[in-house]
């Protein structure tokens, strides 16, 4: 008899498999396979790690990115005829997250850009124009993962190439770099939301889009289902991979052989990791970054 898991959320629970059970799916969410690709020491100590180890302070960049997804999102729960542009930078002012910033004016100073920008998208917003879901979890199988994630929002638009329609997944952008079209295409995470969306409502969905704030600028791309195919395959070799270094953990890999299963993969990207002061390669590898460094300015 062995051991499965499933995935509620991100919290793994365990339940009893007997010989003869269909293969154990890998439960997965784009962050945990991503947290696998960039480094899986960060990974282990994410997800396996029982319990995790102490997490850095939060950053502002996040505080941010997260104050202006809810307001977004609770803009478009609101009823139609109070979907203004004030209510939107109102939302933003009573949602604020005040964590990781230098001292209060560097916060209340980002709180006034993240106003401007969220007032200054939803004016090019039709409020009538209802997304099918706000914060919408979608979820999908195959032969291999259990896959879910959450959209942050979710559109019915006019197909281009029949009388229909057809589901575009949007995707909200706060960082301080630009994006590129290659950027959408490349997105892995995205092109699983645009499968798991059109399986779980039976409806095409091909055109991935994320909106970026800062510069108000939308790019898009539009998949194939070879594309789409390819993402999809290309994150059941991640996940197999990922299955494959739980299983030996589980199976009670010594802690003097971590580093075997799961390596640190030490670059300069290391001085953002929330678990940099547990990890000597990365400490060694990067500058140690301040919780505020994540900023456009400030």
């Amino acid at each position: 008899m062995g051991v499965g898991e499933t995935l509620v959320g991100e919290t793994l629970v365990e339940q009893l498999g007997f010989e003869g059970m269909p293969q154990r799916l890998y439960p997965c969410t784009p962050t945990r396979l991503s947290a696998w690709l960039d480094c899986p020491r960060r990974y282990r100590m994410s997800y396996l790690d029982r319990p995790p180890p102490p997490k850095g302070p939060p950053w502002a960049h996040n505080s941010l990115g997260a104050s202006i997804h809810n307001a977004l999102a609770g803009w478009w729960r609101l009823p139609l005829a109070e979907r203004t542009v004030a209510a939107a930078g109102r939302l933003v002012d009573r949602g604020w997250i005040d964590e990781g910033f230098a001292d209060e004016t560097q916060s209340v100073r980002c709180r006034e850009h993240a106003i401007e920008m969220v007032q200054g998208y939803v004016a090019h917003l039709d409020p009538a124009d209802e997304p099918l879901g706000v914060e919408r979890t979608v979820a999908t199988r195959t032969d291999t993962i259990a896959f879910s994630g959450r959209i942050d929002r979710l559109d019915a638009r006019p197909a281009e190439d029949s009388a229909g329609t057809e589901l575009v997944v949007v995707d909200y952008k706060t960082g301080r770099h630009l994006l590129t079209v290659d950027d959408a295409r490349g997105s892995m995470a995205l092109a699983l939301y645009a499968l798991a969306a059109s399986r779980v409502l039976r409806r095409p969905c091909h055109r991935v889009e994320l909106h970026h704030l800062p510069s108000g600028r939308v790019v898009a791309w539009s998949h194939s289902d070879a594309s789409l195919a390819r993402h999809l395959s290309r994150a059941e070799d991640i996940a197999q991979e990922c299955a494959a270094a739980d299983e030996q953990l589980r199976d009670g890999l010594p802690a003097e052989r971590y580093d075997e299963v799961f390596p640190p993969r030490p670059s300069a990207s290391c001085g953002w990791c929330d678990y940099l002061r547990h990890c000597p390669e990365g400490t060694a590898a990067a500058i140690t970054r301040r919780p505020w460094d994540g900023l456009s300015s400030g």
